[in-house]
């Protein structure tokens, strides 16, 4: 008891005094290329970098990349270079105004085959293993699909919905965008250039409404768990560096992807041509969470039904909502031990 006692005080303190208990220093980097929307960081630990098979980590829009580097002792970046891994993070900075005109096919294109290209050139052109999250694991999908000849070794896909009528929290809204035509958000991303990043803040905290509602209590009851608080602080910190959508990409997202549901069948016209996903050619992991109201396990299962050409497709369930199965306390022994096993096998 008085351990607890103790446990409480300190943490208390140092919530008050020192402005929190999580050590947000992000991971050491090395920016190894930067172009329109993309800078290429070479992770590095205690010692430089390691030697090991290239990871080059792709994160979503919208979410800061920091959603694979989110506190020191809870960050998938450093577990990849505690096992000598030699990691590699693209990262997309803010998006302006200015950007509004730019769509998928920006990332598909230019900034994901650049990124590959660099964290191979720089391992010494053996091929990369991408780790991505989310829509971040879509535009990868797209990517390998429409260029097989990119220096890559695997792919792991964690959180990446592809069919959008799987996932419940949108069901809702399909009767009112059918009768509008699709129209009813078309002004406001056109007009704002873009989904706002204060919006898609807030859009992602509703996901998670309960634990919003009851964080406060969860937070007093857990006063002695400083792994605990930590999180709770790290994950506020994450949703507080949102970035917003360009206008384009937020306007292909909703229309071909929730409305039409274009990547569930597996093929996706993007500018003048059908990328079919059947052509994507190396070993894939698909990673779901189980309480992913984002992407359920049905709308990410689905992928694995559209790789036919893939030498091998391993599917694998991991708890945790979100962003909690990609870097939530439990996913260090689970999510992350997928990974492990998968980078291990195709090394």
């Amino acid at each position: 008891m008085a351990s607890v006692a103790t446990d409480v005080a300190t943490n208390v303190r140092d919530k008050v005094a020192r402005g929190g208990v999580a050590d947000l220093r992000p991971l050491p980097r090395v920016l190894i290329d930067r172009g329109p929307n993309r800078s290429v960081y070479r992770m590095t630990g205690p010692d430089g970098p390691p030697s090991g098979a290239p990871v080059l980590l792709v994160p979503p829009l919208a979410a800061p990349a920091l959603c694979f580097d989110l506190r020191r002792g809870c960050s998938l970046a450093e577990h990849l270079v505690e096992g000598g891994r030699r990691t590699y993070l693209v990262d997309y900075g803010s998006v302006a105004f200015s950007d509004r005109n730019l769509g998928i096919e920006h990332w598909v294109d230019e900034v994901l085959p650049r990124a590959i290209r660099k964290a191979s050139d720089d391992a010494g052109g053996v091929p990369v293993h991408v780790v991505s999250w989310c829509l971040g694991g879509i535009f990868s999908v797209l990517t390998l699909s429409d260029q097989p000849d990119l220096p890559v070794a695997s792919l792991t896909t964690v959180s990446a919905p592809f069919d959008y009528t799987a996932i419940p929290l949108v069901a809702p809204f399909r009767p009112l965008v059918e009768v509008t035509g699709g129209h009813i958000l078309t002004p406001f991303y056109r007009m704002l250039g873009g989904a706002p990043s204060a919006v898609v803040s807030r859009v992602f905290r509703a996901t998670g409404f309960e634990k919003e509602i009851t964080k406060p209590l969860a937070i007093l009851r857990n006063l002695n768990d400083r792994d605990f608080l930590a999180q709770i602080e790290a994950v506020d910190h994450f949703m507080s560096n949102m970035a917003a959508y360009p206008g384009r990409t937020f306007g292909q997202l909703y229309h071909r992807f929730f409305r039409a549901n274009d990547l569930a069948e597996g093929a996706f016209a993007l500018d003048g041509r059908t990328i079919s996903l059947s052509k994507l050619d190396v070993p894939t992991l698909v990673v779901a969470g189980e309480t992913d109201s984002i992407a359920p396990r049905r709308a990410v299962e689905r992928l694995v039904g559209l790789l036919d050409h893939a030498p091998e497709v391993r599917f694998r369930v991991a708890p945790g909502g979100h962003l909690g199965v990609l870097t939530g306390r439990r996913a260090r022994t689970t999510t992350w031990r997928h990974i492990d096993e998968f980078l291990d096998d195709h090394a």
